[in-house]
């Protein structure tokens, strides 16, 4: 668990990283560079999901040898399918990051919801930060004083 407390914003009991695949860990179904070790490193501390569509039907090559845990899910209703997702680990206990507009709903209901650029409009209104790409965005939690910097109020 990572365990964080962000003035004037609230005290996180994060036990949950749930991400999306596409756009957000991989470009065109191709896990990007850095992401693995750091997804590594932070299974230490957090248990982590990646819930995806999986357009090019890559995900599950790619993540094959990481400590996370994959789900693939139908096209239809993937806004709805991510939130029920979060909802059944407990909101209040998940950090989430993604970058579609089908991520939008699991953003703005996780205890901290993360985008990275590229994303639609709709989700950039729905996070809590906005990072700059995926390696920024795990690397708040592997240093929290940068997500605490970025919260307090």
């Amino acid at each position: 668990m990572i365990s964080i407390s962000i003035p004037g914003f609230r005290e996180l009991h994060l036990r949950y990283l749930v991400l999306d695949y596409n756009g957000t860990l991989a470009v065109d179904g191709i896990l990007l560079p850095g992401v693995g070790a750091l997804l590594t490193e932070l299974s230490n501390q957090i248990e982590i999901h990646v819930i995806t569509g999986d357009t090019f039907g890559l995900a599950t090559a790619q993540l094959a040898q990481l400590p996370v845990k994959l789900r693939i899910i139908p096209v239809e209703s993937q806004p709805e399918t991510k939130l029920a997702f979060l909802e059944s680990l407990g909101a209040e206990n998940v950090v989430a990051i993604g970058n579609g507009r089908n991520d939008r709903k699991m953003l703005k209901a996780a205890a901290v919801g993360i985008q990275q650029e590229g994303a639609s409009a709709e989700t950039i209104a729905s996070a809590d930060v906005v990072s700059a790409n995926i390696l920024d965005a795990l690397e708040l939690l592997t240093h929290p004083k940068r997500l605490i910097a970025t919260l307090r109020s």
